[in-house]
């Protein structure tokens, strides 16, 4: 499971229910500083680790190569699926998305979307961790830009273009 499922279907979940796009975390988590890794830059920093003089038998982070606050974030995903962004909400989403699954089999019987379960689409476990974490979650990527692997991509930007392969595999609506 990854992160864009999770935002995607509680996003999903709360426009059905009428709700703002609330974060879904603590206060220190909405505003310190995070990154993120999408699996496109991972796969090109591996494969170019296998092919460069300068990576062998070398250990890199890699991360987008930006970082960002979700008090800064959170407003354009809301912007994203069309909602208003409302005031943080902490919540345990383990807990609180338990007993949304009829919700879920609501939306993707209105929209056709592929018959993936609610207990198989999203990890609400990784949601909580992520949202709940209270410090700055950042690593240097600067022995990596050294070595030579110049890629990198905007969050929003990769949020985005995720979610618009979600739908058009019809996963989220």
């Amino acid at each position: 499971m990854n992160l864009s499922m999770v935002i995607s279907v509680y996003a999903s979940i709360s426009r059905e229910l009428g709700l703002p796009l609330r974060f879904p975390g603590t206060p220190n988590a909405y505003t310190a500083l995070y990154q993120v890794t999408s699996a496109d830059i991972l796969a090109r920093a591996t494969e170019w680790a296998t092919t460069s003089p300068s990576a062998a038998n070398e250990i890199f982070n890699v991360t987008n190569g930006d970082y960002f606050r979700w008090i800064n974030l959170w407003p354009a995903l809301a912007r994203y699926f069309n909602m208003p962004c409302g005031d943080p909400l902490p919540l345990h989403l383990t807990e609180h998305m338990a007993d949304k699954e009829p919700i879920w089999n609501r939306i993707t019987e209105r929209y056709g979307l592929e018959p993936i379960s609610y207990s198989q689409i999203v990890s609400w476990g990784l949601g909580d961790a992520i949202f709940g974490t209270n410090y700055d979650n950042i690593s240097s990527t600067i022995k990596l830009r050294r070595a030579g692997f110049p890629d990198c991509i905007d969050t929003e930007e990769m949020f985005c273009t995720l979610f618009d392969q979600l739908r058009r595999k019809r996963i989220i609506p």
